[in-house]
């Protein structure tokens, strides 16, 4: 069994001495419209949690996010499995995600990341993490697979992966070739799947590079205009807060657009302080202030329910729209009743496709 020591190709021990270079960052994706129509790609779901390299030299293990962060004080449980692993050298590239139930929670993730030690440690308890691979940079035997091709590195990635085995914290991302199961794969996407990656298969791994595709597939929904944000010192408006209607007839925030011209905010601007109501929303609010948004964002104006608009989403998560959302045109036509929760596709589940992973 290999070591530390033995993994390097410097003679440094530990991750410092590893082929590939713990500052490297991963390759990424430019946004396409549509699936290549031409043949040489191989196309992966795409995950919807915290993207990572992991590396391991011994009992050395590191887990790092596209930032070059250290994320390892997050996730003590995966550095625990990953140190755990038969295999004790390599540098693997992955989605970390928490199934909860049948689906993965990107909420879960944004809780681990806590000041708190104690709180990781109850959190990881309640909500073990899981790592969902899909390309190899180095495998056991200590040599960089940075300029291999993705079919190489596939082969190299699959007999790492049938050592490690599927019942503990891993799993191997499903593939194909065939594009008529990527755009079945698209058409679910919407929830934990946030749409399809194509990679070419004679393309080597370009870090930091934006040499891969995602591909997603974008929805609409009329949703009712229950407040609204100022820009950061001004007197605009920066934000439409969205609301849809559940089924006891509260109004909840389910996401925001700042998709809003120049030319048109002074004047939409006048129209909403015009509305200013409260309460706004009837059932889930606008958030307060927290580690993760500043005093202001947590400042809103709630407007009386009279207004819709017809905006494009590319992902739910736990009922909202994760991204910002589009405006794509005002809906005078509509009824604010007529804008329910229902109109949000289901969110997707991964464990089938998760299931389909390589023994």
């Amino acid at each position: 069994m290999a070591t530390a020591q033995s993994s390097s190709l410097s003679g440094t021990p530990g991750i410092a001495g590893l082929a590939v270079s713990s500052d490297i960052r991963p390759m990424e994706a430019r946004l396409a419209a549509e699936l290549p129509s031409e043949d040489g790609w191989q196309y992966e779901p795409k995950w919807d949690g915290f993207r990572c390299l992991a590396f391991r030299a011994g009992d050395e293990v590191e887990i790092f996010a596209k930032s070059g962060k250290s994320l390892s004080r997050y996730f003590p449980d995966m550095v625990e499995a990953i140190r755990a692993l038969p295999i004790t050298a390599f540098v693997l590239d992955g989605e970390l995600t928490i199934p909860v139930g049948q689906s993965l929670s990107f909420e879960a993730l944004q809780l681990r990341l806590h000041p708190a030690a104690s709180r990781i440690r109850t959190l990881t308890q309640e909500n073990p993490s899981l790592l969902i691979l899909f390309d190899c940079l180095m495998g056991e035997d200590g040599a960089s697979l940075v300029g291999a091709p993705l079919r190489h590195r596939r082969q190299v990635l699959e007999r790492l992966y049938r050592k490690i085995g599927r019942e503990g914290r891993f799993r191997l991302t499903p593939i194909t070739q065939d594009r008529a199961e990527a755009r079945a794969w698209l058409g679910r996407a919407g929830g934990a799947l946030d749409g399809v990656i194509a990679k070419r298969l004679d393309g080597p791994y370009a870090p930091g590079k934006r040499e891969m595709l995602k591909i997603k597939l974008l929805r609409t929904a009329d949703c009712v205009v229950g407040g609204f944000r100022y820009e950061s010192d001004s007197r605009l408006v920066g934000s439409l807060l969205l609301g849809l209607y559940d089924l006891e007839g509260k109004l909840n925030h389910v996401g925001f657009t700042s998709a809003i011209s120049n030319a048109e905010r002074a004047d939409l601007t006048r129209r909403l302080e015009a509305r200013i109501e409260p309460p706004g929303f009837t059932g889930a609010a606008p958030g307060g202030p927290s580690r993760w948004s500043t005093e202001r964002s947590g400042h809103w104006q709630p407007l009386r329910p009279d207004l819709v608009v017809e905006v494009r989403y590319d992902h739910i998560s736990g009922g909202r729209l994760r991204h910002g959302a589009g405006l794509v045109r005002w809906r005078p036509d509509k009824e604010p009743s007529q804008c329910r929760m229902d109109q949000l596709q289901a969110e997707a589940r991964p464990a089938e496709l998760i299931a389909r992973a390589i023994a």
